[in-house]
């Protein structure tokens, strides 16, 4: 089985409502890997903001032609791609692309042993806990009640709340509030995306800690390592990071420097499955658990596979399901029940506009 042709596209997802920051969508690439003999392997990139053109050209005009004849082995060939990119920056716009085909290459794989990916990869286990989430910050307190009692509704016992107020006060109200509906018992988890400060994420904890937060996440810019531990000096509150962590190397370098509680890597970020499954293996041999950072069709099939799992997110209306991407659902479910998957071979992911 030899590749014969590489080609995406992209599509404008909006949300539901808009996010913290005026965020109204998401923009996915949608990558095909053909073969000769073989089936066609789908893969995805993601990104919020901005950058989707500039992944499209990087996988059409830098990836493809260098694509074209090789064997579809995932690992050879992300290393292959990595080296070529290198040139222009190893993180960033070309580690999503470089996501977008080695997600597609695993596919393929799974399809042409006609397993799912889990079982490609290795189940280690048939759930995982999930918690529920929202981007609320921006949202009235009575707003942010509602969605919490949904989530509650729902059966969720673990969420997440953001944090970063201009107002420290606010979010002292805030956090308050939503422990009071959630109970001494539940899991809260705190994410700060980081906007604070060292001196601000000091004070902030110091007032949030009463809570008590199962992690904070993001305290700080995320690759300031130097802050980072100054401020684990400060808090016994564990620290969730990884989702603007673009590497294996920069998942190493936070944790060997101690301040990396729970790892979240982003599996479009830091460049595909084949790179998150070593920062999984890398974050194993620091008893360090994986809760993998959005896209939970994709999340929740990786949390099964990982040594060390944490929890997926169940973010609210978010997934690629509830954005209208995919012509049926893939298999994949995560709600207060946890992350479960029962796909087709492959990776489940039939988006409606990929042929």
């Amino acid at each position: 089985m030899r590749i014969t042709d590489v080609d995406c596209t992209t599509r404008r997802l909006p949300l539901h409502e808009t996010w913290d920051g005026g965020l109204d969508h998401h923009d996915v690439l949608i990558t095909r890997v053909r073969t000769d003999t073989g089936p066609t392997g789908i893969g995805l990139g993601w990104t919020p903001r901005i950058g989707a053109g500039a992944m499209r050209a990087i996988v059409t005009e830098e990836c493809a032609p260098v694509l074209r004849g090789h064997l579809p082995d995932p690992a050879p060939r992300w290393r292959q791609l990595y080296d070529r990119l290198h040139e222009a920056g190893p993180e960033g716009i070309t580690a999503m692309a470089l996501a977008s085909i080695d997600i597609a290459l695993w596919d393929l794989r799974a399809k042409s042993l006609e397993l799912s990916l889990v079982d490609l990869l290795g189940r280690h286990r048939d759930s995982v806990p999930a918690y529920a989430s929202g981007v609320n910050l921006d949202k009235p307190l009575d707003e942010l009640l509602t969605q919490v009692r949904g989530m509650l509704d729902a059966g969720h016992t673990a969420l997440k709340l953001k944090v970063g107020s201009t107002d420290p006060e606010r979010d002292v109200e805030r956090v308050g509030r939503v422990r009071e509906l959630l109970g001494p018992s539940g899991r809260l988890m705190l994410d700060a995306n980081q906007r604070w400060d060292l001196p601000t994420a000091q004070r902030a904890i110091d007032a949030l800690s009463r809570f008590d937060p199962h992690w904070i996440e993001e305290p700080l810019p995320a690759d300031d390592f130097p802050a980072h531990t100054r401020l684990r000096a400060r808090t016994s509150v564990p620290f969730a990071i990884g989702e603007n962590l673009r590497s294996v190397r920069r998942f190493r370098d936070a944790l060997t420097s101690g301040i990396c509680d729970v790892a979240q890597p982003n599996v479009v970020r830091v460049g595909g499955i084949t790179p998150f499954l070593r920062i999984a293996e890398l974050a194993a041999t620091f008893d360090v658990p994986v809760a993998p950072h959005l896209l939970p069709e994709l999340s929740g099939q990786l949390a099964l596979c990982v040594p060390l799992a944490g929890m997926v997110e169940d973010i609210d209306r978010a997934s690629l399901h509830e954005l209208g991407a995919l012509a049926r659902p893939s298999g994949v479910r995560v709600d207060a029940e946890g992350a479960r998957a029962d796909t087709a071979p492959g990776n489940g992911l039939a988006f409606d506009f990929s042929d």
